[in-house]
């Protein structure tokens, strides 16, 4: 299964258009957090979890979905919400704390939630499988189309959420997939110290479904290993296990210092930054000149800057809503 040019520049901008967001949040990020690191100071408080170098991951799964197909994320979510289309200006809103929001600024950045395309994230590791596959089920109970993609981290796959889901999804063949995002490390823990076997793909075997293992962080092999595991939930045949190789270019949360990674390896993973080898391969290709790619990324800053602004311009939420919405 090939992409073709529309959604091959689809994905493009998507990829770009996530850079150049999380790009404006790191600055923004410290924004009153110097000279004494502070996290719970500044624009922006709290943690900050960026997914440079995970774009392709987002994109190559997203271009298969539709609006009613479902996607839970983890507390690095930024680029699974610009691919499945959340509203870039609620989110920066969201993400500033403010009352324009997409959860009038009660949520933050780890918990986006946008019924409008129904996405969902939270900062609790492996928590997006089960209402990805509740949310499977209930499409076949109500007989709606719709499929679930729960993205999740290699670390994930070792809690006890992800077995029982995959084992309950494969049990009801629900239209669910499963993707893990494989950056190699879970917070400063690398897999190889953390996790049994070399590839999560095997586990696969023990639900009955298909597994793959997607290596590079290659756009073009994600969207075609994607595109037939969501054809195959779509025509009911279950769910499928799918595993990526891909960088975090940043450190697991804005301010680690990462003296956990082996001297030299972030070298080298800025020489495989995916989104500067899919802008010479669509050239290479002839899907695209360059200069149809400078007014793509043009366009990505623009829509960035707009959204950044109306973060900035919007107003706090005032103090008297604070328990407003919030169930205990």
């Amino acid at each position: 299964m090939s992409p073709s040019r529309d959604e091959l520049l689809w994905m493009y901008e998507n990829m770009v258009t996530s850079r150049r967001f999380e790009e404006a949040i790191a600055k923004i990020y410290f924004e009153g957090k110097t000279p004494v690191f502070n996290m719970a100071n500044g624009t922006i408080p709290g943690e900050m979890h960026l997914s440079d170098g995970q774009e392709p991951v987002a994109v190559g799964v997203c271009a298969h979905l539709k609006e009613e197909d479902i996607v839970t994320a983890t507390h690095r979510p930024h680029h699974q919400a610009i691919a499945k289309g959340v509203d870039l200006k609620r989110m920066a809103a969201e993400i500033f704390g403010k009352k324009t929001g997409l959860s009038g600024g009660r949520g933050g950045h780890m918990h986006i939630f946008d019924p409008d395309v129904n996405f969902a994230c939270s900062g609790i590791i492996g928590q997006g499988m089960g209402p990805a596959a509740g949310a499977a089920l209930s499409r076949v109970l109500q007989k709606k189309p719709g499929v679930a993609v729960a993205f999740i981290g290699e670390g994930a796959v070792n809690q006890g959420a992800f077995h029982e889901t995959m084992n309950l999804a494969a049990v009801w063949k629900l239209p669910f997939i499963c993707v893990i995002e494989d950056n190699a490390w879970g917070i400063s823990v690398s897999k190889r110290e953390s996790t049994a076997v070399e590839r999560n793909d095997v586990r696969a075997a023990a639900y009955g479904v298909p597994g793959h293992y997607i290596e590079g962080n290659d756009p073009y092999k994600i969207y075609d290993i994607a595109g037939e595991a969501i054809a195959r939930a779509r025509a009911g045949e279950g769910p499928t296990l799918i595993e990526v190789e891909t960088y975090r270019l940043a450190g697991h949360f804005m301010g680690d210092a990462e003296g956990y990674r082996p001297e030299g390896e972030k070298d080298g993973l800025f020489e495989a930054d995916p989104i500067p080898k899919m802008r010479a391969r669509l050239i290479a290709d002839g899907d695209a000149t360059e200069a149809a790619l400078d007014e793509i990324e043009t366009k990505s800053q623009a829509r960035v800057d707009e959204a950044i602004a109306f973060a900035r311009e919007s107003d706090d939420p005032a103090p008297e809503d604070a328990l407003t919405s919030v169930f205990a």
